[in-house]
């Protein structure tokens, strides 16, 4: 977390707030990325094209970051995986979300940034139950594995 500065957690905060607050505005959605990612493969070809360009909008918004930051000269590593992290923890880790999300009927987007923000009970309880699973699940990889 070498990079990290407050200013930088709350410009993307705010960026993240502000689109979903406008692809609720605009659209009548929820920006739980999980949901859009799966609507993707409903066969609506109209909800099709909204969804494609929201999640083209984020990879393109990553790579527009990566170019910027790099032609102002701070010194950016386009994301990896760990070196030395066993590739098994990262496809458990993978399926582990995956299979969450899908029990959850939405993600950290959907749950915790849009669901709470319309005070959603269901979202305030998968909020509560993901955020301390996350926090156990990463204590128990780096403490008592060791895994760094």
């Amino acid at each position: 977390m070498e990079s990290f500065t407050p200013y930088s957690a709350l410009a993307g905060g705010v960026l993240i707030g502000l689109s979903a607050a406008l692809l609720l505005w605009f659209n009548g959605r929820i920006a739980g990325i999980s949901g859009i990612a799966r609507g993707l493969f409903s066969g609506d070809r109209e909800a099709f094209w909204w969804r494609a360009l929201f999640l083209a909008g984020l990879v393109a918004g990553a790579w527009l970051y990566y170019v910027v930051a790099k032609d102002a000269g701070h010194a950016v590593t386009l994301p990896h995986s760990r070196p030395g992290f066993p590739p098994v923890l990262l496809i458990a880790g993978g399926l582990a979300v995956g299979f969450g999300t899908a029990l959850a009927r939405g993600c950290t987007s959907g749950h915790g940034v849009c669901g709470l923000a319309r005070l959603s009970p269901r979202s305030f309880v998968a909020t509560l139950t993901f955020l301390p699973a996350g926090i156990a699940t990463t204590y128990v990889v780096r403490h008592m594995l060791g895994v760094q």
